[in-house]
């Protein structure tokens, strides 16, 4: 049985004291934000200042995961983790997600309940809060974008922050329309677009760390062609038992099992060598667990995916 990893996995590495540094701010904006947001939506009676409070919450609390989670991440692999800890970042991101919908459906109920009795709104105070939180979301956005690319738990931090700034937006609009044409309901209907905009990014993005947690085959890649590509290497008679998957994010594997034809048995370093360099190049999978199978002694009737046999 071969193996195969190659550390260099195409993509930058993140500098980790400056990304560490970033978030570590984002995290203090963000809580002194969600306090001063609550106190104003307390005081102006606005529940679309206190739904843009209870997101920046969920962005904290978010912040604060990805920070612990980065920090798990880079520990190397032992004995109880013989595959390391990366994986930390991709269950992170999912709590994110997560608590993301259940703030959504939240707000989309409560904003519904002041649609039917809107309550009076002290529309200054509701301006002048959001568009200071303009101004931190537009900062943490900003401090999460250099390094979100390659990593789905920044990633959802990004999106948390850029939605905060929309949804920010929205509100000093709000606030605007309140103090120009008393329009009080208007909080309320602000109040379910920044709900239903927190959902539609969370059910976009939610399904990429479900599919990495459930071993599912990475998206950009067409498991049909490594087939036939492995298929098509000379001195290989057929391949079964066939995983795709991501190790960690940005790090795709492949476990198989390979029946070699009678000349390929005395090639098998060639042919494995083969393998990998195909796999390499063509699909960048750098990491690959290989079992060579003697055609006389090859498994029958065996599945082409997974470990079941075949029906």
């Amino acid at each position: 049985m071969a193996h195969n990893h190659k550390s260099d996995d195409g993509h930058a590495h993140l500098d980790f004291k400056s990304g560490d540094r970033r978030v570590g701010i984002a995290i203090w904006a963000n809580g002194l934000l969600t306090v001063a947001q609550i106190i104003g939506g307390i005081l102006s009676g606005s529940l679309a200042l206190i739904a843009d409070a209870l997101h920046n919450f969920s962005d904290m609390a978010a912040l604060i995961i990805a920070f612990a989670a980065r920090k798990i991440a880079r520990r190397p692999a032992d004995s109880r983790m013989t595959f390391g800890y990366e994986r930390i970042e991709v269950v992170a991101a999912l709590i994110n997600y997560t608590t993301l919908i259940v703030i959504g459906l939240y707000l989309i109920y409560e904003g519904g309940m002041r649609l039917i009795d809107p309550p009076d709104v002290a529309g200054w105070t509701v301006v002048i809060i959001a568009g200071i939180a303009l101004i931190i979301d537009a900062l943490t956005a900003f401090l999460t974008y250099s390094i979100q690319k390659g990593s789905v738990n920044i990633r959802a931090l990004f999106l948390h922050n850029l939605s905060d700034a929309l949804a920010s937006v929205a509100v000093v609009i709000s606030g605007t329309l309140i103090i120009l044409y008393d329009a009080h309901w208007v909080d309320a209907a602000i109040t379910i677009g920044i709900a239903v905009y927190i959902l539609y990014l969370s059910f976009t993005e939610i399904g990429k760390p479900i599919r990495t947690l459930m071993l599912g085959c990475p998206p950009e890649l067409d498991g049909e062609l490594v087939i036939e590509a492995l298929r098509n290497i000379n001195g290989i008679d057929d391949v079964h038992h066939i995983h795709l998957w991501q190790m960690q994010e940005n790090t795709s594997a492949l476990d198989t099992h390979v029946v070699l034809t009678e000349k390929g048995w005395y090639r098998i370093e060639s042919i494995k060598t083969e393998i990998k360099t195909v796999l390499s190049k063509r699909f960048n999978i750098t990491h690959s667990t290989l079992e060579f199978e003697h055609p006389e002694f090859a498994h029958k009737e065996a599945a082409l995916y997974g470990h079941q046999k075949s029906t």
